[in-house]
């Protein structure tokens, strides 16, 4: 798996999955964990990770990682948006959101990236090709750290969000570190990978990071939504230990 990400092209990568999935799943199949995202059970999870293996993190049929589940448990359970009529922006649409969301009738759905096989619309982040408050939501989840002027991001995204739309934007972020550090005289990929912790991060977010959001004119909180989960609930879909969902709105 670790050569894999590190070798093939994403899109790539994305393209194949659709292909070998069903073996997979197939192969997987049993009762110790759950996906909530299609409901599907497994004996197991498979191993992911660039810098570190995480035991039980990729889920097999739909591809969904701990911070997706996480982020889907929130979604239907603590936010009426999947009902909603809304016109979203969905920023490098991870696969195994993408066809949910395009299905959902109430929504006006659009997705863009530079790279994604599932965009849209090729933009990038930093001058997007958009009109000033079009959108009622956004989701732009780990995308952040591997833009060099995220600043310039965060303005862009406030600039095409509606007043008092919202911004869930998933960053990787250690709790325990206070200032977000970031070097971009780091090219190595092995040294990034070793510090950033992946080979095209351009920075660790630390709790500063709502300031940043802040600094752009957002609103912005992090959801400790796991912790209105029950252990049971956290252990059977494969949730991380430790992970709040950042949510910014547009005042």
């Amino acid at each position: 798996m670790k050569w894999l990400l590190n070798f093939i092209p994403r899109p790539l990568l994305i393209s194949l999955s659709i292909w070998f999935r069903p073996f997979i799943k197939f192969y997987f199949k049993g009762t110790r964990f759950t996906d909530p995202i299609d409901g599907s059970s497994y004996r197991k999870f498979l191993p992911y990770g660039y810098r570190k293996h995480r035991e039980n993190a990729l889920c097999p049929g739909t591809l969904s990682l701990e911070r997706h589940r996480l982020l889907w448990v929130y979604l239907t359970r603590e936010t009426s948006f999947l009902k909603e009529n809304l016109k979203v922006l969905h920023v490098a649409p991870e696969q195994v959101f993408y066809t949910k969301f395009k299905n959902l009738k109430k929504w006006d759905y659009t997705t863009t990236d530079l790279h994604s096989p599932l965009a849209d619309i090729k933009a990038d982040l930093c001058d997007l090709p958009f009109d000033d408050n079009q959108y009622d939501l956004i989701l732009c989840n780990h995308v952040l750290e591997h833009i060099p002027n995220d600043i310039k991001a965060m303005r862009e995204l406030y600039r095409v969000l509606k007043k008092d739309g919202t911004l869930i934007a998933q960053v990787p972020l250690e709790e325990n570190r206070d200032i977000t550090f970031e070097d971009d005289t780091i090219i190595d990929k092995k040294e990034r990978t070793r510090i950033f912790g992946q080979y095209d991060h351009l920075r660790v977010y630390g709790k500063d990071y709502y300031f940043r959001l802040q600094s752009v004119g957002f609103k912005a909180e992090g959801i400790d939504f796991l912790a209105s989960l029950s252990n049971v609930e956290k252990e059977s879909f494969a949730l991380p230990k430790q992970e709040r969902i950042p949510v910014a709105i547009k005042k």
